[in-house]
């Protein structure tokens, strides 16, 4: 062994074959998600609606917490230029400090039609699914729109997600969101969903199919719903919004990427935050499906690029191959935002990318050690498939 170089060195030194491979499948990815984009990009203007030629549509909005612009967000589902829709609130008690919200976008918005549904839940696993039973329970509408309190939509949404419902094979339609974050640790955060997992959902569409849906905005027909088991069916799942895409996928329907984007109001406040939303959803993928999670380590371009050339020692060959894992990274990273989310700020962040790279690697490895998660205020565990046990202490 050589006396001038630590053992550390030594041991990336006898991996660097796996590194380079690790660079370049990271790169391929990344190619590839450039590639799987072609379609998004190809998106029409919507047709303009004419009141009555379309399905109504119940908007489900389950309430915990209060997020940042929530009055905001709220308000936007007020304005749809669309034919006839409703808004049901749901909250577990009147302490709920969100309700303040809701209950003014109704005072402002008299011609929109709100309801306000509050009452404890059945036991069960998942809060935010036996709120939307609940919430369906009293909608109204033949068409379903799962919709998260901390999303903004702007006013052909509903026309936008309704649109490819006129294929009657069609029975899911969800969207893609661009996420928005203040502070250093939220522009961290807002990077991973805006450059991370898009990438990775726009992948998976091409190689897959749409098998599956994004919380953002899940739009379902009530009898689709009902086929596959009702809200009951996903209500011990910690990846509620990924099993209502893969249910119904699984019973022969079909699952379409609306075209429109949402904007979603990210509320980390530090590294806690970050944390724990990074390890609910790495816990969710882990537990849904392991070997995909495990099979995250082709896409760890950043860490594999920086090890590489410690590796090497800072030589030529080092530095060549960290420059150019980077720059493909950084360059999908920005034309992905840009041109598929219409997310200008991402230029800006840029610089960022590396850092929340390998901070997301951090976390992916620190959730393969791991089983519960913190969600709305609320600590679980999950156990296989992502079936939320119970309450954690």
């Amino acid at each position: 062994m050589d006396v001038h170089h630590p053992v550390w060195f030594h041991a990336l030194h006898a991996v660097r074959p796996i590194l380079i491979v690790l660079c370049a499948s990271a790169s391929g990815f990344y190619v590839y998600a450039l590639y799987s984009a072609r379609d998004v990009l190809r998106c029409k203007p919507p047709t303009p609606d004419r009141a009555g030629d379309r399905l109504p549509v119940s908007i489900l909005k389950p309430l915990r917490g209060l997020d940042r612009d929530a009055p905001e967000n709220f308000a936007s589902f007020c304005r749809q230029d669309y034919g006839r829709w409703e808004i049901v609130f749901g909250a577990e008690d009147e302490s709920e400090p969100s309700l303040e919200a809701a209950r003014r976008v109704a005072r402002e918005h008299p011609e929109a039609d709100i309801t306000i549904v509050i009452g404890r839940l059945a036991p069960g696993a998942n809060p935010k699914v036996r709120m939307l039973a609940k919430l369906a329970a009293v909608a109204k509408y033949p068409l379903l729109l799962v919709s998260d309190s901390d999303i903004r939509a702007g006013r052909s949404h509903l026309l936008r997600m309704v649109e490819p419902l006129s294929d009657p094979r069609v029975g899911v339609v969800t969207c893609l969101y661009r996420t928005s974050g203040t502070g250093l640790i939220g522009k961290l955060d807002s990077l991973s969903l805006t450059t991370e997992f898009l990438p990775g959902a726009l992948v998976a569409r091409k190689l897959e199919g749409m098998s599956f849906a994004m919380g953002a905005g899940i739009l379902i027909r009530r009898e689709v719903l009902a086929e596959i088991g009702g809200f009951a069916a996903i209500e011990e799942g910690l990846a509620d919004d990924y099993m209502l895409g893969r249910l119904p996928s699984q019973a022969g329907h079909r699952v379409e990427l609306a075209c429109d984007v949402v904007d979603h109001q990210l509320g980390t406040k530090d590294l806690w935050d970050l944390n724990a939303r990074q390890t609910r959803w790495n816990l969710g993928i882990r537990t849904s499906r392991p070997w995909g999670y495990a099979g995250l380590v082709f896409t760890q371009g950043t860490a594999a690029a920086l090890l590489f050339l410690l590796a090497t020692g800072g030589s030529a060959l080092g530095w060549s191959v960290a420059a150019a894992t980077l720059g493909v990274r950084l360059g999908a990273a920005w034309f992905l935002a840009a041109r598929c989310l219409h997310d200008r700020s991402v230029g800006r962040l840029l610089w960022l990318v590396p850092v929340r790279d390998l901070l997301g690697t951090i976390l992916w490895l620190k959730t393969f050690f791991g089983s519960t998660v913190v969600w709305r205020g609320r600590r679980f565990r999950v156990g296989a498939g992502g079936r939320i046990l119970d309450r954690a202490s």
